[in-house]
C-alpha cells in the first residue's frame, strides 16, 4: 500500500462517493419542487433545509480535500490534524438523521396511531442528535487525530443509537405494511416495494454506520472512517426526499382509474367487496412509507373511489 492510501486515498473516496451522492440529492430536490406537492410547510421547509446542509457540507468536504491534496501538499504533517470539515461531519450526518427520523417517525404514527412508538423513537432520536453534535464538538477540542481515541465511547454511543432508531423505525414499517396485504394484486404489489423501500433505506444507512463505527475503533489514527462517514448524511437525505418522490410514480402504477390524487384504498382481506359508509377500511398512503389509517380518521374523507382489481 502507498503511504498516503490510509490518510487521503479513503477520504477521497468518501469525498467521490458523497459528491455523487449530492448530485441525486439535487436532483430530486429540483424534481420535488418542480412537482409542485401540496405538502405542509413544515416538510416542504425540512427538504429546504436538508438541501442547505448538504451543500454546506458537501461543497466543505471538497475544500477539505483541496486543503490535505493541494494547500498542504509539501506538508505531510497536515494529515495528522482533524481539519474542521471533517469534525463537522458528524453534526451534519446527526442533523440529516434527525430530520429524517422524526419525519419517518411520523409516519409511522400516523400508520398505526401508536403514541408509544412515536415517543421511543423521538426519546432516542433527541440523544443521538446530542451524540452527534457532541462528537464533532469534541473533536474539534482534541484537533488531533492520534488523540481521537479519548471519544470512542462517544462515537461508539452516538452511532450505536443512530443505528438502534433506524432498526425501530424499519421493523415497524416492515411489520405494519405486511399486515396491510388486501389480497388485491396491484395493491400488494405496491405494498411489497414499500417493504423492499423500507428494508433498503434501513440497510444502507445501517451499514454506512456500522462502517463508520469499525473503521474508527480499529483505525483512529487514519481517515478511513471518513470514507463511511462523509456520505452518511446524503443517504439520509436521499431517503426522505425518494419517500416523498415515490408517491406518483406508486400511484400511476395503481392506475388512474382506481386511486384519488392522494391515496388508494386497501381494504383488509376480511371484505372482500367493497365496504359500507360505516366500514373501517385500510388507507394505504402514496409514499415510500405507507400510512395505514381509517378513511374516517376525523381529518380526511378519502371516499373517492374504489380499489378494483382482482384478487
Amino acid at each position: 500500500m502507498g503511504a498516503y492510501d490510509n490518510t487521503i486515498g479513503v477520504l477521497l473516496v468518501g469525498i467521490i462517493f458523497n459528491t455523487y451522492l449530492y448530485g441525486l440529492v439535487t436532483f430530486q430536490f429540483i424534481r420535488y419542487f418542480q412537482a409542485k406537492y401540496d405538502d405542509a410547510w413544515i416538510i416542504k421547509f425540512m427538504v429546504l433545509f436538508l438541501f442547505v446542509l448538504d451543500t454546506v457540507h458537501s461543497a466543505s468536504v471538497i475544500y477539505l480535500a483541496w486543503f490535505y491534496t493541494v494547500q498542504n501538499f509539501s506538508n505531510p504533517a497536515a494529515l495528522a490534524i482533524a481539519f474542521w470539515p471533517l469534525v463537522f461531519t458528524p453534526i451534519a450526518t446527526a442533523l440529516a438523521a434527525f430530520a429524517t427520523q422524526v419525519f419517518l417517525g411520523w409516519r409511522i404514527w400516523r400508520l398505526s396511531k401508536s403514541t408509544i412508538l412515536f415517543g421511543v423513537i423521538l426519546a432516542l432520536a433527541i440523544p443521538s442528535l446530542g451524540l452527534g453534535f457532541a462528537c464533532g464538538i469534541k473533536s474539534w477540542i482534541i484537533y488531533y487525530l492520534a488523540e481521537f481515541g479519548q471519544i470512542d465511547s462517544l462515537v461508539t454511543s452516538w452511532l450505536v443509537m443512530q443505528v438502534f432508531v433506524d432498526t425501530i423505525i424499519t421493523t415497524a414499517l416492515t411489520v405494519i405494511l405486511s399486515r396491510s396485504r388486501t389480497g388485491f394484486r396491484k395493491t400488494d404489489s405496491v405494498i411489497n416495494q414499500l417493504i423492499r423501500g423500507a428494508i433498503q433505506t434501513g440497510l444502507f444507512a445501517g451499514l454506512f454506520s456500522l462502517g463508520d463505527l469499525i473503521t474508527f475503533l480499529r483505525w483512529p489514527q487514519t481517515n478511513l472512517f471518513g470514507m463511511f462517514a462523509i456520505p452518511i448524511g446524503r443517504i439520509y437525505t436521499n431517503t426522505l426526499l425518494d419517500t416523498l418522490l415515490s408517491r406518483r410514480e406508486l400511484r400511476e402504477q395503481m392506475g388512474n382509474n382506481s386511486v384519488n390524487l392522494e391515496s388508494v384504498h386497501a381494504y383488509t382481506p376480511s371484505h372482500q367487496r367493497a365496504p359500507t359508509s360505516h366500514a373501517r377500511s385500510v388507507n394505504v398512503d402514496i409514499l415510500k412509507e405507507v400510512e395505514v389509517v381509517t378513511v374516517y380518521d376525523g381529518e380526511r374523507d378519502y371516499t373517492n373511489g374504489d380499489v378494483k382489481g382482482q384478487v
